[in-house]
C-alpha cells in the first residue's frame, strides 16, 4: 500500500508532496530542490506537490525566487499554496488531508516539531524532518511509532545532513566489506573557501536547547526502555575529547550532532527486525591545528556554563555571532560562502572475513568509504531531504513493512536511496579496497 493509508486513500490526495515552512530559510532550498527534481524527468509520473506556511505572499515570493534560480518564467500553476500555521492544529489537519507527505522544515522542532507528526499520522500522511535533535527524534518515536504503524504513515527524523550522511554511510561500509563489518569511525571534514563559511541561527537555537536539556534526554531514553545492542566483534574504544590524527594529520574531537544516537536507532532496528549484526560506531571531526583547538574549548567551556541558565542561554541566543566566533549568524551564509563550502565524511571500518566468526578472535578485514558533498547545511541537506521523500514515494516496495516512527537506515536500508543521492551530489565511495 502507498504510503497514505492504502493506494485508494493516497491517490485523491491532490498533492504527493507539501514543503511546510517554505519560506523559512532552509525551506526556500528544500523547495528549489523539489522544484529542480520534478522538473528533471527522473519519476516515473508528474510530482504533485505545494509550498505550505503562514503567508501566501511570502509562500509566493519562494516560488518566484526557486524559478529564477532555475532559470524559468514561473513553476506554473501546478504547484498549489496551502496556508497553515504551526499554531493551528486545524490548519495542519487540513494540510496533511491534502497530501501523501510532508517535509516539514519548521525548527526548532522541539518547539514546533511534535503538532505537525502529530496531525501527519492522525491522518495516515507520512512525515520527514531534517532535526539533528535526539530528544525530538527519539521522543517521537516513544509517542507515535505504535499509531503510525497502525495509520500507515512512516515518520522519518533527521533526513538532512543529520543525520543521513552518516546513517547511511555505515549501511554503505558494511555493505561494501565482503565479510562482516563491525565497527566503524567516521570523521567530518568541512572545507571552506576564501569568504569562510557559517551556518544560519536556527541550528545555533536547536544546539542551545539541546545541550540546556541532556538531564531529560536521558530520562526519555530510560522511559522508552531500549534494549540494549549486542556489541559483536572487537569492542570499539571511545576516543579522548581531543585527540591528534595521525590519517589526517590535525586534530579531531567527538561530532556533537545527532548522528551516534540515529546509527545506534538504525542498527537496533535491523538488528531487531532484520537479524542483520550490529555494527558499533564513533563519530568525530577534524577542527585542524592546535590554534582551533584552543578556540573551540575556550568557546565550548563558555557555552557550557552559559547554557545552564536561562539569562546564559538569552545570550547565546542573542548574540549567535559573538559566541560562536562567527560561525553562526542570523542571516545565514551568503551563496559565495556556501558555493564555496564541502564536506568529506570519511568511514574507517573493521570486521571480520567472510568464514571467520566475528564473535571470537580480532577483526581481520579493514575497508575506507566515503561521502562526500557540497555545503552542508543548505545544499547538502535539500538534497537529503528531498532524496528521502523521493525515496518514499518511488521505493515504496522496499520500505518497512508498516508504518511508524524510523531512522533513515532503518526506513531506507532496502531503497535506492544511496544511488539517488550520488546522482545529486552527495556521493558514496569505497576508497580502500577490503584488505586482509
Amino acid at each position: 500500500a502507498a504510503a497514505g493509508g492504502g493506494e485508494d486513500g493516497a491517490a485523491k490526495r491532490p498533492y504527493d508532496l507539501v514543503v511546510f515552512g517554505a519560506s523559512g530559510f532552509t525551506g526556500q532550498f528544500v523547495v528549489e530542490e523539489v522544484a529542480q527534481v520534478a522538473a528533471g524527468g527522473e519519476l516515473r509520473g508528474p510530482l504533485r506537490w505545494a509550498v505550505a506556511g503562514r503567508s501566501r505572499e511570502k509562500l509566493q515570493t519562494v516560488l518566484k525566487w526557486a524559478a529564477e534560480r532555475l532559470g524559468k518564467a514561473t513553476l506554473g500553476d501546478e504547484v498549489g499554496v496551502v496556508l497553515c500555521d504551526v499554531g493551528d492544529p486545524a490548519s495542519l489537519a487540513a494540510m496533511a488531508k491534502q497530501t501523501r507527505l510532508v517535509l516539514n522544515c519548521v525548527g526548532p522542532y522541539r518547539f514546533f516539531g511534535e503538532p505537525v507528526v502529530e496531525a501527519c499520522v492522525e491522518n495516515g500522511t507520512s512525515c520527514i524532518d531534517i532535526s539533528g535533535e535526539p530528544q525530538f527524534l527519539e521522543g517521537m518515536y516513544l509517542k507515535y511509532n505504535d499509531k503510525a504503524a497502525a495509520k500507515g504513515a512512516y515518520v522519518i527524523g533527521s533526513c538532512g545532513f543529520d543525520s543521513i550522511p552518516a546513517d547511511m554511510g555505515v549501511l554503505y561500509t558494511r555493505d561494501k566489506l565482503k565479510g562482516t563489518l563491525t565497527a566503524v569511525e567516521s570523521f567530518l571534514t568541512v572545507k571552506s573557501g576564501p569568504e569562510g563559511s557559517c551556518i544560519h541561527d536556527g541550528t545555533w537555537k536547536s544546539a542551545v536547547y539541546g545541550l540546556a536539556d541532556q538531564d531529560n534526554l536521558k530520562k526519555l531514553r530510560k522511559k522508552i526502555g531500549y534494549a540494549p545492542v549486542p556489541v559483536v566483534g572487537a569492542k570499539l574504544k571511545r576516543r579522548g575529547l581531543v585527540f591528534y590524527n595521525q590519517e589526517f594529520k590535525e586534530y579531531s574531537i567527538p561530532f556533537m550532532g545527532s548522528d551516534v544516537s540515529v546509527v545506534k536507532r538504525s542498527q537496533r532496528y535491523l538488528h531487531t527486525q532484520l537479524k542483520e549484526t550490529p555494527v558499533q560506531y564513533g563519530a568525530y571531526v577534524n577542527v585542524g591545528g592546535l590554534g582551533s583547538v584552543i578556540k573551540l574549548m575556550f568557546a565550548g567551556l563558555l557555552f557550557l556554563l552559559l547554557v545552564k541558565f536561562s539569562f546564559g542561554r538569552k545570550l547565546l541566543i542573542n548574540y549567535p555571532e559573538f559566541f560562536s566566533a562567527g560561525r553562526f549568524t542570523k542571516k545565514g551564509p551568503t551563496q559565495k560562502q556556501m558555493e564555496g563550502t564541502s564536506f568529506t565524511m570519511t568511514f574507517f571500518g573493521e570486521g571480520y572475513s567472510e568464514g571467520q566468526d566475528p564473535q571470537s578472535g580480532k577483526p581481520n578485514v579493514k575497508i575506507c568509504t566515503e561521502v562526500k558533498g557540497p555545503e552542508p547545511g543548505y545544499v547538502a541537506t535539500p538534497i537529503a531531504m528531498v532524496q528521502a521523500a523521493v525515496s518514499l514515494l518511488e521505493d515504496g516496495a522496499c520500505l518497512p513493512k508498516e508504518g511508524g516512527v524510523y531512522s533513515p537506515g532503518a526506513a531506507f536500508s532496502k531503497t535506492k536511496l544511496i544511488d539517488r543521492l550520488n546522482k545529486r551530489g552527495v556521493e558514496f565511495s569505497v576508497i580502500s579496497k577490503p584488505e586482509i
